[in-house]
């Protein structure tokens, strides 16, 4: 049976080692019909000359500026419509993946005409153990989109495919067709939540989005954003989250998810950082 070709976008900005390390595990996949595109976003440390020694086969785009998550990711899929992409798998350069997660992504994607994308079971880089994303839900209530399984450890709660309100933009597999039909990634979001938004319109699209947990691969957590709960990355997924409930929620959702986004995030955050600092 002929395989999908899957093109493989990955963005850059100042990631050498990481991006290396992730192009070498993609090196092992068992899925071979693929071709990978590293879009870089105007980086200064090398990454372009050594991913080109390291990599020759890598297709290299170059941008003049630094177009974020979004609009490189953008540049990648426009480059694979223009080369015969059938599937489009958009992945973290802060990753490493499982050799066979492709060929586990891409039959769960063939599976139904009515499948749009799917996603993968993610762990912790530090913690290969320890589930970082088993499946996205939104709650238009509090104004939150939550991670299930997020720090759990896998003892195989989560080993059943399903079909899930989100996807996380670390990793997704999506059909030609479904770019098509709802166009690419909003780069109005200039940091987080485009993919909370991508699912949305997917899923009004009347595609489903699925979770397939016999794919995996590892997360090294937010390295562009100076960390898990940098501050720089605080108020940028606050600005990302208020644009994307504005967008989604209706009138009466406003008379509540304001008030409980703040308590419920603020909760999170000091509950983390009390944590932290007991460490």
């Amino acid at each position: 049976m002929s395989q999908p070709l899957v093109y493989i976008i990955i963005v850059n900005w100042n990631g050498k080692d990481i991006t290396l390390d992730c192009l070498g595990s993609l090196s092992r996949l068992s899925y071979r019909n693929t071709k990978v595109v590293v879009v870089d976003n105007a980086s200064s440390d090398g990454s372009v000359e050594e991913i080109g020694k390291r990599f020759p086969t890598v297709v290299l785009l170059e941008m003049r500026e630094n177009l974020r998550f979004a609009g490189g990711t953008n540049a990648g899929i426009r480059y694979g419509l223009d080369h015969g992409a059938e599937m489009f798998l958009l992945l973290n350069n802060d990753t490493t993946v499982d050799p066979e997660f492709l060929s586990a992504m891409v039959e769960r994607l063939g599976s139904s005409s009515d499948v749009g994308m799917v996603a993968p079971k993610i762990y912790y880089h530090g913690d290969p153990n320890r589930i970082w994303f088993a499946g996205g839900s939104i709650s238009m209530w509090t104004g939150t989109m939550k991670h299930n399984g997020i720090r759990e450890d896998d003892t195989g709660q989560f080993d059943t495919a399903r079909e899930i309100e989100y996807t996380t933009g670390c990793c997704i597999l999506v059909k030609r067709e479904v770019v098509e039909k709802v166009g690419v990634l909003d780069e109005s979001f200039s940091m987080y939540t485009e993919d909370a938004d991508w699912s949305m319109r997917v899923r009004r699209a009347g595609y489903a989005i699925l979770f397939e947990p016999k794919a995996k691969i590892w997360h090294k957590l937010s390295v562009s954003s100076g960390g898990h709960l940098s501050w720089y990355k605080m108020k940028n997924k606050f600005i990302s989250n208020l644009r994307f409930f504005s967008r989604y929620a209706a009138w009466y959702h406003w008379l509540v998810f304001p008030w409980a986004n703040i308590l419920v995030n603020g909760y999170a955050a000091a509950k983390y950082l009390l944590s932290a600092r007991a460490k």
